[in-house]
């Protein structure tokens, strides 16, 4: 019983560092203008030029835009608070704060989730009261915007840990993830209509799942089963949170 208490009290102490190191990202980077560019005018820039002249329904458009939303903004916070923070030497003292690294790591996640979420409120709030786009599966949708963000967020954490004092070093590294990622994740095209390599290429995109679970929250169906959807993003998330942990220990021994 001892056991089990001071395991509850130590939990709560490391949620308690995460949630602190996500408001302290919050309250100072939420605003910043390259955080707003990649986050929110970079997605929304590219995804008209790709619907644009297409004859595609709103609730086809709809979930691409919410995705590429979520995959920008939510791996947009930590690659520039991170290295901003190690050129403070701020990075260092969180570092050798009295949390463990599993806190870190999950408050900048926490950081990009929560920016991301609320990002995404805004191409959904578009869809259903500029287009009346309904919504068929609301779990659907809220579990994909909900996981996809988590996922994103890890993501980008995971390389800011690259150590660098520029954010623009990560965000070229992290460009060169993302922009592929959204060719081979049925947000553009259907996973049926791409080619065969194309079809095997989006079982290892993280968006693929996201985009299926969205998608479904507008169109009632799925490419994929939605548990799978849901178990697939979950692996992404927790690979990418080992993944995070193993390297900022690595790079800060």
């Amino acid at each position: 019983m001892t056991d089990l208490n001071e395991s509850c009290g130590q939990l709560c102490r490391e949620l308690k560092a995460a949630w602190a190191i996500a408001k302290k990202d919050i309250r100072i980077y939420y605003l910043k203008p390259n955080i707003i560019v990649s986050g929110m005018l970079f997605p929304l820039f590219m995804f008209l030029a790709f619907a644009i002249g297409r004859d595609a329904p709103p609730t086809m458009l709809v979930p691409g835009l919410i995705a590429i939303t979520i995959l920008f903004s939510a791996s947009s916070i930590e690659p520039v608070s991170i290295p901003i923070e190690r050129r403070t030497k701020t990075f260092d003292r969180l570092l050798s704060a009295p949390v463990s690294l599993h806190s870190v790591v999950l408050g900048e996640s926490m950081s990009g989730f929560l920016y991301s979420t609320g990002i995404a409120l805004v191409p959904l709030s578009a869809g259903i009261i500029l287009f009346s786009t309904p919504i068929v599966q609301p779990l659907a949708l809220i579990g994909g915007v909900l996981l996809t963000s988590f996922c994103f967020a890890t993501m980008g954490t995971l390389f800011a840990a690259y150590p660098t004092e520029s954010p623009g070093d990560i965000m070229s590294m992290l460009n060169l993830v993302r922009l592929p990622l959204i060719f081979v994740s049925g947000v553009f095209i259907p996973v049926n209509a791409l080619p065969q390599i194309g079809q095997i290429a989006v079982l290892f995109s993280p968006l693929t799942y996201g985009n299926d679970l969205i998608r479904a929250g507008f169109e009632g169906t799925t490419h994929f089963n939605p548990l799978m959807d849901v178990l697939a993003i979950c692996v992404f998330i927790l690979l990418f949170q080992v993944a995070a942990n193993h390297l900022y220990r690595k790079f800060n021994e």
